[in-house]
């Protein structure tokens, strides 16, 4: 365990941001913080600040794709209770809310500065190595922002993330409360145990047993509802076959493409920060600074001297690569005058005054546009397919509500009637896994009305229509059919009692001062991660309290899960003699402490609820 409280205990905070960049934006549920300012529809309302039902919707969606990227493809979102899935975002939206609004009354701020260099030393906004424009527009735009929205969410994260790390890494304990937990943690037992086997071998029932157990438990023993579904399915992937794009229309793109191609330029800067009133005395420290680099001076060692960028001072001001757009305008408009190797004249900006070095110029690479073509295809031909899609669904929905059957839909638009295995409520292979059509399928439009479904989306790509072609009624299965599994059934429940009882006449003798006829299994020393014991057994060992004297151990039982009986006898407690190591004394420290942090920010969190006026509608 002491490794494992080493790995745990270091650097949280810094493998947090990356995280919080992301991974956190991206699937958390809080989209929708900038589409609903204008909609006056409440989902909450947390202090006098509105959450709407917009934002509540699209956090919704966003834990329903949180869930599917996290559990796989197999993974089907409309298993999810959707009124659990609103309390759950709810929850988090509010807590997000009352957390920002902790965060601005302590005065936690995050400037424009760090907030640059966070963004441009995120891998994920990084081709070759070097923060990437366009692949930061990319992604942004994937989840649905612009660069000042995604800044301003950024921030706001980094706020509650401030205000998580001041509490949480305020966390301290005694020395006393460390030995007291290494006691603890690193004690060992001594102990032995003897195993009363649960064995079904040695248990016979006979048929007139077995058919008694039936007779009593009939409701037990019947097949489950079923029903047969029919259903046409369309897939967008069919019409690619169907449309066509010209050379031109390909051309054209490709051109579109590659003009969005930037140069990329590598700077490394000097920042002196300044506002209104320290402006001239900044001014005053830079052309110093200037002065300095004429005289020979080296850039990358005044930076780091200098330079009150926290984020690339100590790497000599270096920035990496960037494209247009990134910097502020007039800190853009004299990195691109400059020539490599060039240093600026002083230059201001909204964070200061800069002096600004051109390490770098990097061409952008043009793909040929045979190697592109493919994907300019398909591109171009998906503009027409979603059109397309979206018309054959209409149709699809259309004449299924006006048809008795799904011959005429299938004909229509030219797919095949297919239907499914039997399947109950809990499902089955293909379509069946779906939830929503096994809702469908056992909804009384489908099952008692014999009619046709609307449709259901599959996936973004897939759609299905359904009725019923067969409904199976649950009836008692024949005894033949489930003999074996209640023979079986019966013999491990007589099993598990015999060894029981045998485990239990056991423990009384040993309490009285006999002794077991059966072998002892001795296990010296054993950790609470011991290797090779049983984990009920274990757990039950060091749950045990310690024998009273030498001679007189301590008697325990623990039932495992195949029924057998285990019998454990302690039969003595060590505690660590020798003092703690400097190094292991720090690991526990900083694990309690955060442990402890964790536990203060988790109780801050329930006061703010406790004291926040909050109303759900």
């Amino acid at each position: 365990m002491l490794q494992n409280i080493r790995d745990n205990s270091q650097g949280w905070i810094a493998k947090t941001i990356i995280g919080i960049i992301v991974v956190l934006l991206a699937l958390t549920g809080f989209d929708a913080i900038f589409n609903a300012a204008s909609n006056s529809r409440q989902a909450a309302e947390v202090n006098g600040e509105e959450i709407s039902l917009d934002e509540l919707n699209q956090a919704m969606n966003m834990q329903r794709r949180q869930l599917a990227q996290q559990l796989g493809g197999d993974f089907d979102p409309s298993l999810l209770d959707d009124k659990l899935v609103r309390e759950s975002s709810l929850r988090a939206l509010i807590d997000r809310a009352l957390l920002l609004q902790g965060a601005r009354s302590a005065d936690f701020a995050f400037s424009e500065t760090a907030l640059d260099q966070l963004i441009l030393q995120t891998p994920e906004f990084t081709v070759d190595g070097a923060f990437n424009a366009a692949r930061f527009d990319q992604v942004i735009q994937q989840m649905g922002y612009t660069r000042l929205q995604f800044r301003e969410l950024l921030k706001q994260e980094m706020l509650i993330g401030q205000l998580r790390a001041g509490i949480s890494g305020s966390g301290f304990v005694t020395d006393e409360q460390i030995e007291a937990f290494a006691r603890l943690e690193q004690q060992t037992r001594d102990f032995a145990s003897i195993t009363v086997p649960a064995d079904a071998d040695a248990v016979e029932v006979g048929d007139e047993e077995a058919r008694e157990y039936y007779e009593q438990n009939t409701d037990r023993f019947r097949s489950p509802e079923q029903v047969v579904l029919e259903y046409v399915e369309l897939n967008k992937d069919s019409f690619f076959d169907q449309v066509e794009v010209s050379d031109e229309e390909v051309q054209n793109l490709y051109q579109e493409r590659i003009a969005n191609l930037a140069e990329q330029r590598r700077a490394a800067h000097i920042l002196i920060e300044s506002d209104e009133s320290s402006d001239a005395e900044a001014k005053a420290k830079i052309e110093e600074i200037a002065k300095r680099l004429a005289a020979g001076e080296d850039f990358a060692a005044l930076a780091k001297e200098a330079s009150q960028d926290p984020g690339s001072a100590n790497e000599g001001g270096d920035l990496g690569f960037a494209g247009p757009g990134v910097y502020d305008p007039a800190f853009e408009e004299a990195l691109y005058a400059l020539d490599e190797g060039q240093v600026s004249s002083p230059v201001r900006s909204d964070f200061g005054w800069h002096l600004i070095k051109l390490l770098g110029v990097r061409s952008p690479e043009v793909p040929a546009l045979e190697d592109m073509r493919p994907e300019l295809v398909r591109e171009l031909k998906a503009q027409q397919v979603e059109q397309r899609f979206v018309e054959a669904s209409k149709l699809l929905e259309d004449t299924a509500f006006e048809s008795s059957d799904l011959a005429q839909p299938a004909q229509e638009l030219g797919l095949t009637v297919q239907a499914t295995e039997p399947f109950g409520r809990e499902g089955g292979a293909g379509i069946a896994a779906n939830r929503q059509v096994i809702q469908t399928a056992f909804s009384d439009e489908v099952l008692i009305d014999g009619a046709n479904s609307s449709i259901i989306e599959l996936d973004p790509d897939t759609v299905v229509a359904v009725r019923a072609k067969e409904h199976l009624q649950p009836e008692v299965l024949p005894f033949d059919s489930v003999k074996e599994d209640i023979i079986t059934q019966l013999r491990l429940s007589k099993a598990a009692e015999m060894a029981g009882e045998e485990g239990e006449r056991l423990m009384a003798t040993l309490r009285e001062g006999g002794q077991a006829a059966q072998q002892w299994q001795p296990v010296e020393a054993a950790s609470r991660n011991q290797e090779g014991v049983e984990p009920a057994v274990l757990q039950q060992v060091f749950r045990m309290p310690r024998p009273a004297a030498s001679d007189k151990p301590t008697y325990g039982s623990v039932r495992l899960p195949n029924g057998s009986f285990v019998v454990i006898r302690l039969d003595g407690v060590s505690e660590p003699t020798t003092e703690l190591s400097e190094e292991d004394k720090q690991n526990y420290r900083r694990f309690l402490a955060s442990r402890s942090g964790q536990q203060d920010f988790a109780a801050y969190r329930q006061m703010l609820h406790a004291d926040a006026e909050i109303e759900t509608f």
